[in-house]
Order: structure tokens, then sequence, then C-alpha cells
């Protein structure tokens, strides 16, 4: 990822809007302000990372045509079932977040006077899909498209959630991606549409945050995904979404 960051920096993507794949877009910004989620190298909260990609990834989405739901942007949003309530007819349910390690892979150091913890060991993207998401086959492709669109914009996929010791052991769904299986994530198995969790980066790897805190970065990040989803909503002649899921009208697979 750090090498990938140096190509990314300089590089000029250009967003094309295809009308066919025009869809409804719910972006939840991961985690709220009473409990941000991970700390970074520098001790910003992941929240704030979060708010800034979700954001930068809504303008992306619009430029090419589709409609966004901004989803836990005033850091309010505790409980995480009412996320994907809130995306009711939505087309795809994207939870934004930011990445971190294990607390035992981490060291501590002195940043502006205050000494926070960091990993350097660990870099990268990853993309989480649960089977419990009625729509999961949908929010697998969606996250297959845009792990290849990150590729090809230069940035790398982590891969270590799926190791045992150094990960959580989360099977790899598609590894060239990135993308991991995560069934019982409570933020997509409630999803009554096709959803995905996205950790853009590793926010603890003090290099890597000084890309997740660079605007041109940023978007790029928000260009690439935005590319993805236009790929896995495309449409056909008859307006339909290839491999169309169908909407059961509950809040999960359980019907709960």
């Amino acid at each position: 990822m750090i090498a990938g960051l140096v190509l990314v920096w300089g590089l000029a993507v250009s967003a094309v809007f295809n009308p066919a794949s025009a869809a409804t877009i719910a972006i939840d910004v991961g985690h709220y302000r009473e409990e941000p989620g991970a700390t970074s190298a520098r001790g910003r909260p992941e929240f704030a990372f979060n708010l800034d990609l979700a954001r930068e990834l809504e303008t992306a989405l619009q430029a090419r045509g589709h409609v966004t739901q901004l989803i836990g942007a005033d850091g309010g949003m505790r409980d995480l079932w009412r996320r994907p309530r809130a995306a009711r007819g939505a087309d795809l349910f994207i939870s934004v977040h930011h990445d971190s390690t294990q607390a035992r892979y981490q060291s501590t150091w002195v940043h502006e006077g205050t000494e926070q913890r960091y990993s350097d060991r660990f870099a990268g993207f990853s993309s989480f899909v649960s089977r419990e998401n009625p729509g999961w086959r949908t929010g697998l492709r969606c996250a297959s498209a845009i792990g290849g669109a990150l590729v090809k914009a230069g940035f790398t996929p982590s891969l270590y959630h799926a190791d045992p010791v150094l990960g959580e052991n989360r099977p790899f769904a598609d590894k060239t991606s990135g993308v991991h299986y995560y069934d019982h994530l409570a933020a997509l198995r409630h999803a009554g549409m096709p959803a995905l969790l996205f950790e853009a980066g590793v926010i603890v790897n003090r290099e890597e945050e000084v890309g997740m805190r660079d605007g041109t970065v940023r978007k790029n990040i928000a260009t690439s995904v935005a590319a993805g989803i236009d790929t896995c909503m495309e449409k056909d002649e008859g307006g339909r979404m290839k491999d169309e899921w169908k909407y059961n009208g509950k809040d999960n697979v359980h019907g709960k």
C-alpha cells in the first residue's frame, strides 16, 4: 500500500458517467462520536477519517449521476441496526471505515508530545460481505468491482484479515480484490439490500495515515470506489441490474 500511495498521489483519475448504471447508494459513516472507532498513529479518531471519505465518495457518486443517502454523518447514530433501516429503498449499502490491527502488533511512539500507538507492519484496503445479507451475491460483486478499481488505481489490498494469527481468520471471498466474508457483522446482516463494509486503509500505519489524510489520495480512493460501484450497478437493456436481487421487505434475511 505504501508503494501504491506514491503512485496514486500523482494519478489523475477521470470519471465517466454511464446513465445505465445510475442507482441509489446509501453511504454509511462508520462509528459515531462517542465511540469513534480506531485511533490513528497520530491520535485522530477513525470517525473523522470515515466522515471525510464518505463525503468525498458522495461527491464522486453524484458526479456519476447516482442518488446518494449519507447515513450517520452527524455522529449520533449509536445503534447499528438503525443504519441499514435508514437506507431502505437504496440499491446498495456501503459502510465506510478505516482499519487498525490487533493491539499485540502495535508499538508506541511520541507524536507532538503525546504517546500514541502504531503498527507499520500492515497496510492496504479491504472489504467485507455477509452471507446473512439477502443480497450478498450482489454485495460481493460490488466489493470485487471496487477492489479491482482500487488495484487498477495503484492501491493494494491488505490481506491480513484472513490470517488466523495476524488477523481474525476472515476467509477470502475474493483475494485478488481484498474481499472477505464476515457473516455475523451487524451492519450488513440487518440490511435488506446488497451491502458491504469498506476499510480504506490502516490508520495506525504511520505512512498510510499520511495518505489517508491527503485530499488527493482520498479523492482517488473515492473515485475508484465510485467506478467499482458503476460496474456492479450496471443494468441490462431492460433496465434491470445484472444478477438482480429481490428485496424481501424485511430488515434482514431472518426477517427480524
